[in-house]
């Protein structure tokens, strides 16, 4: 039997002890408001690396204020949040997981009600305080206030805060960053023909309209030098016509493997309301065809929930690792119950808990 799941993986100058990653999820847990990590990502993310991934990635986190999607999200555009992050990422290392972090903006989707905890839904009013949002154009998200386009001079704030937010990564001991350019968000409203309507160099063309997220991925390389691994999470499709397919998200992914992109995390969806097909594994083939398209590595997320389904995705060559996300909630020890189903001998397995598998 083969054990793809559990073979090492290196990218630049980090290796990775499995494929089994944990996606960056949001938790809406940040009740001082202030974008400081709580006691409970340290929880959070350190049940899963002690239970172990490979790899643990943090959820989206402003570069901003205004970037993010709720009140309550982490940011990382200040030293006090950098300096919260280090004991998080402190003990994913204690537990042998590699610890990244997604960088993101969330755009004209950001200024929203949290996702749980409260009985609202739809923007946040600047009276519960809430923002003005932005955009590359002045088109609204279906539901939620409309946001006010970007000039470009702004735009080059935008790269300037994602490379601040880069070195701050760095500095907390994060191994690796991901740039967060799917799920409607802003970098994806720049890239989706559906959302972005300029006629300046960052619309139009698929060229101009890649360029801000080419510009943030040139400005986060220099910032955190060669040997660090730099993501980036596309939308391969926008299940909808006229906006975004994989034969374009082919073509970004080869841009960015030309501005020094290690690996695309791929998803899709969720510029604008469309019917997607949602099932076990229902994003592996735009993996797959993302992987044999640029030559990229990719990791494949959506409903991966058996370790008999994750080492199908490897073992066909759809994807090089496997973002497992609603499992991992449910099971933060997946990684030894995958090795378990897999029957193979890992050393990782935490001293304290040996009772349960003697």
């Amino acid at each position: 039997m083969s054990h793809l799941l559990f073979e090492p993986l290196t990218l630049r100058g980090l290796t990775f002890r499995n494929r089994i990653w944990v996606p960056p999820m949001c938790q809406y847990s940040v009740e001082t408001l202030d974008g400081v990590p709580a006691p409970w990502h340290t929880v959070h993310y350190g049940s899963m690396a002690r239970g172990g991934a490979g790899a643990v990635i943090v959820e989206a986190t402003g570069v901003t204020p205004e970037a993010r999607i709720s009140a309550k999200d982490l940011g990382l555009w200040n030293d006090e949040q950098r300096d919260a992050f280090v004991p998080i990422v402190d003990f994913l290392h204690s537990q042998g997981a590699a610890a990244g972090i997604q960088l993101a903006h969330a755009g004209r989707k950001a200024s929203t009600w949290p996702e749980w905890g409260n009985d609202q839904s739809g923007s946040l009013p600047e009276s519960e305080g809430g923002w003005q949002t932005v955009a590359p154009s002045a088109l609204a998200f279906d539901g939620l206030a409309a946001p006010r386009a970007l000039s470009e001079e702004e735009i080059a704030e935008v790269v300037a805060a994602f490379r601040d937010s880069a070195r701050r990564a760095i500095e907390a001991g994060f191994d690796f960053v991901e740039i967060h350019a799917a799920h409607g968000y802003l970098l994806h409203e720049f890239l989706s023909p559906l959302s972005n309507t300029r006629t300046d160099s960052y619309g139009g063309s698929s060229e101009n309209r890649a360029r801000l997220l080419l510009e943030i991925v040139d400005a986060t390389r220099a910032e955190v030098g060669e040997d660090v691994p730099v993501f980036v999470r596309l939308s391969a499709t926008d299940w909808t016509e006229g906006g975004l397919n994989l034969e374009d998200t082919v073509e970004i992914a080869g841009w960015l493997k030309d501005h020094g992109v290690d690996l695309i995390d791929v998803s899709s969806g969720g510029n604008v309301m469309a019917k997607i097909p949602v099932g076990p594994g229902y994003q592996t083939n735009l993996a797959a065809g993302v992987r044999e398209g640029s030559g990229l590595p990719t990791a494949a997320v959506g409903l991966i929930n058996e370790p008999f389904q994750g080492e199908h995705i490897l073992a066909t060559g759809q994807a090089d690792a496997i973002l497992v996300g609603r499992e991992y909630l449910r099971d933060p020890n997946f990684a030894l119950r995958a090795a378990d189903a897999l029957r193979f001998d890992i050393d990782y397995r935490p001293a304290q808990y040996h009772r349960a598998y003697n």
